[in-house]
């Protein structure tokens, strides 16, 4: 039995469940989520929580199992919570800011790079404290929210894409928890 599949998911006060014809529909605070699910996967309202079940112990059902568990969980928790990425930009020069809805960013290019917000998805920029290149130093953040776990994923994937983190210098943006793992430079001439 998957481990994670079995765990039942509790179902918060204001938010509503409907399983119709191999979609489930939540809805909540902050807005309303659909995923239709594989037809051998059985979802069930019991005890104000959901229940999936899975026909047998195939090896596609195994892994459907956890997959459709964890899919309803993150809509459960994207209605009620939210989901959030933050982006750290490394670099002289570089800056991001709000026009409008839309994210204008410069990182190095001849002319700022302006980022269309998917439906659903919200920006925020702002500027941390952190150690760059020995020393104290403010950087641009960018924060990506929305109630759809994978549409804030994409979009803050689509934003690093943008100006990867180099090895060098680590400039770039790069997510707030990434390691740019630094490589050496040239160390003389001739050997």
């Amino acid at each position: 039995m998957s481990r994670i599949g079995k765990m039942p998911i509790p179902i918060p006060e204001g938010v509503k469940v409907d399983i119709t014809d191999n979609v489930v529909t939540v809805t909540g605070p902050k807005g309303t989520l659909s995923q239709r699910i594989h037809p051998d996967m059985d979802v069930a309202i019991e005890d104000k929580s959901i229940v999936v079940r899975r026909p047998s112990d195939d090896r596609m059902h195994r892994s459907l199992h956890g997959l459709t568990r964890t899919l309803i969980a993150n809509m459960v928790e994207g209605v009620t919570k939210g989901f959030e990425k933050v982006l750290h930009i490394y670099g002289t020069g570089y800056r991001a800011e709000l026009v409008g809805k839309n994210l204008s960013i410069q990182v190095g290019y001849s002319h700022p790079v302006i980022v269309e917000p998917r439906p659903g998805i919200s920006f925020e920029v702002g500027q941390t404290s952190v150690q760059y290149e020995g020393r104290e130093t403010r950087i641009p953040v960018i924060t990506v929210r929305g109630i759809d776990k994978q549409v804030v994923g994409q979009q803050a994937a689509d934003i690093r894409r943008i100006r990867k983190p180099e090895p060098y210098k680590g400039k770039g943006i790069r997510y707030a928890t990434e390691v740019v793992r630094r490589k050496v430079g040239k160390s003389g001439k001739g050997a």
